[in-house]
């Protein structure tokens, strides 16, 4: 059908429902029936809406990020390690990929486009985000919705807006700026509405005292009023919505996973006059319009069983891991391992060959070929080294086995049990990490193996940030590997071993110590969020982190030379050639910020404002250019309540990371 076609057919059928239908589109369908019949979550896709007598389907919901969570699907490496290959178009890949395989279960609409931004690690779900920075994530996040929606499936943006605490999501007010909300917490959601993202779900915290639900400033004023949001907005599943009438006033299209306080308590309050029938049929026009247009679509191919979990899903799970990894530290090129030299190797740890992708909350992909750390090195040496593995319960036995083996790999960091959602009385613990460093066990064997083992690599797996100045100078080498997917523990044996050259770069900062970072407290009933976090803090107060936003080392060595930086009407076009003068092929990521040192107004030092992939041949020079819209420059003017670029000097910024010392400079003046 055309759009035109689909807005005949909904007003004709609006025309025809009566208030009852009408409701009904406005809330999940016999969610706990179906609970109660597969005696367990996530096994079927969740239906929402609907009209069987005028043939309107209703929209099936899976959830996400990590892969679709229907049991057998493709597990990919968690969201933050997506981000930390800053590859847009490897993440329209996953996105297809997840598009795919949602439809080839039944789904048609796929909850896991989680854009919320990390302002402190501490945060539980930080794994199921991309990243620190609001450009980053948006750009990151819009490539999912691209491929996703590819394939007819609805993707929805969430947790709309300013969740980044786990333990009080469900109670905390969140008190924030103009500025703060316009130019940190609100441009990736923004952009991915541009890409044409179909559905939105709110947030469980409150903004400024009312619930995201329930908040009309956030629903119908800018999200659906000043960025022309067309699609339907959802609740979070539960607890997201508190009131009726607060909740169609507000502006919220759908409750999920049923109908608490929509239903027969909208039918009443409509019948009473308590809430306009306007608003109700707006929201009604929102959902048929949606759902009709990506199910009526032509489909670019036939869903077939096969397509879950298969062999092509899988490599591509592979090749996400292996991108994503970070190489932090890596003294005396004690990586990449070489088999021609190493005949014994111990790997060491508690996690080695435990089967961790991540939380097990709503983003749990139910995938049971998973491939540990462990098996996956054994997998690539074969019998060429042997392979000793010991947990590390007894640090002076590990020690014996470090001190006698040529390397060793420490795999150290955290399970579901330390960092992921929190489900009350479900969750084990609190969501929110209560400690930002390593457990103190894992610190006593990393401190033991390094007195007795030079040759020692440490392996990090966690979802975002880890504090390790009490143990980093003990070791030579340090990798940063996250909840990596099914497919983790080959990615990882192809970086240990060179087959695959580390390329994935932090997309965040890892701070010396916590008091570097803003104030976060898990229990809490109200908080500030302030408007700098991250590099952006750090940068303004002139604090050095361990390692900096976008750092990630290489088994190969890059140059830049010549920025050269060209203005046109609507954007500046910076160019700088990039070379690869080590001996083996290696990809790059090519980093752009824009400084606002001569701002007449309080603003962050520099902002990423551009990025780029690109793979470079030993020896090899490319040109690499990076275009930034001028409206990307501009702040927010909450006396104007309007974006406004200033006419001043801005310093242009290209390199390897945000460290000043990996940059080229330029200036230009607008």
């Amino acid at each position: 059908m055309t759009e035109d076609e689909i807005d005949d057919f909904v007003n004709r059928a609006l025309d025809m429902m009566t208030l009852k239908e009408k409701v009904a589109t406005m809330s999940g369908n016999n969610f706990y029936l179906l609970l109660l019949k597969d005696r367990k979550f996530g096994v079927r896709p969740y239906p929402a809406g609907g009209v069987k007598r005028l043939g309107i389907p209703p929209f099936l919901f899976t959830d996400g990020p990590r892969g679709v969570i229907l049991p057998g699907s493709t597990c990919f490496p968690v969201s933050m390690a997506r981000g930390a290959s800053w590859d847009v178009s490897l993440e329209e890949r996953v996105g297809e990929v997840i598009g795919k395989e949602a439809r080839a279960q039944g789904a048609n609409l796929f909850g896991g486009v989680c854009i919320n931004l990390l302002r402190h690690p501490a945060w539980g779900r930080a794994q199921e985000t991309y990243g620190e920075d609001s450009f980053h994530i948006g750009e990151v996040g819009a490539a999912l919705v691209r491929g996703v929606q590819k394939y007819n499936v609805m993707a929805t943006a969430k947790h709309y807006v300013a969740n980044s605490i786990e333990y009080s999501r469900f109670k905390v007010d969140i008190q924030i700026s103009e500025r703060t909300l316009r130019e940190v917490y609100l441009p990736h959601f923004k952009r991915c509405i541009e890409e044409g993202c179909a559905t939105v779900m709110s947030a469980y915290n409150k903004l400024r005292g009312e619930y995201c639900g329930h908040n009309s400033y956030l629903l119908r004023d800018i999200l659906k009023g000043e960025w022309g949001f067309e699609g339907f907005v959802h609740s979070d599943w539960m607890n997201g919505l508190k009131d009726t009438n607060k909740g169609i006033l507000g502006g919220l299209d759908v409750e999920m996973p049923r109908a608490k306080y929509y239903g027969k308590k909208l039918e009443k309050a409509l019948k009473l006059g308590k809430v306009p029938i306007k608003l109700v049929d707006d929201s009604a026009r929102r959902i048929l319009s949606t759902v009709l247009k990506f199910t009526t679509k032509k489909d670019p191919q036939n869903y077939g069983s096969d397509l879950i979990g298969c062999d092509d899903h899988v490599l591509l799970a592979r090749e996400v891991a292996e991108k994503s990894m970070v190489l932090l530290k890596n003294q005396e090129n004690v990586l990449p391992f070489s088999t021609e030299e190493i005949k014994t190797l111990a790997v060491i740890g508690l996690l080695a060959d435990m089967k961790n992708t991540g939380d097990r909350g709503s983003s749990h992909v139910r995938q049971r070929n998973i491939v540990t750390h462990l098996q996956g090195i054994k997998d690539n040496v074969g019998n060429k080294i042997k392979v000793i593995h010991n947990e590390g319960h007894d640090i002076d036995v590990a020690q014996q086995i470090a001190q006698s083996v040529d390397s060793v790999v420490l795999v150290v960091g955290y399970t579901f049990k330390d960092e992921g959602e929190y489900i009350p009385f479900l969750s084990k613990g609190l969501g929110d990490r209560t400690n930002l460093g390593l457990k103190e066990d894992d610190v006593k064997l990393i401190n033991a193996v390094a007195k007795v083992n030079k040759k020692c690599v440490v392996v990090l797996v966690g979802g975002s940030a880890i504090i390790m100045e009490e143990w980093k100078e003990e070791v030579p080498s340090i990798l940063m590997a996250w909840y990596s997917g099914m497919e983790g523990g080959h990615a990882l044996a192809d970086i240990l071993f060179g087959k695959v050259n580390p390329s994935g770069k932090l997309p965040f900062t890892i701070p010396k110590e916590s008091a570097h970072l803003p104030y976060f407290e898990n229990d809490i009933d109200e908080i500030e969020y302030g408007y700098y976090h991250g590099y952006t803090l750090m940068e303004k107060e002139s604090i050095e982190p361990a390692f900096p936003f976008g750092f990630g080392l290489s088994y190969t060595e890059y140059i830049y030379k010549n920025i050269r930086v060209e203005s046109t009407e609507e954007k500046i076009i910076v160019s700088v050639d990039v070379s690869n003068i080590g001996a083996i092929a290696g990809e790059e990521i090519v980093q752009l910020y824009v400084g606002f040192e001569n701002s007449n107004i309080n603003r962050p030092l520099k902002l990423l404002r551009g990025f780029k992939r690109i793979a470079l041949k030993p020896k090899e020079t490319k040109t690499v250019s990076i275009d930034v819209k001028k409206k990307d420059l501009a702040w927010y003017n909450p006396d104007n309540k309007a974006w406004e670029v200033e006419s001043i000097e801005y310093t242009i910024y290209i390199g390897s990371s945000s460290k000043r010392e990996d940059l080229l400079t330029s200036k230009i003046s607008l």
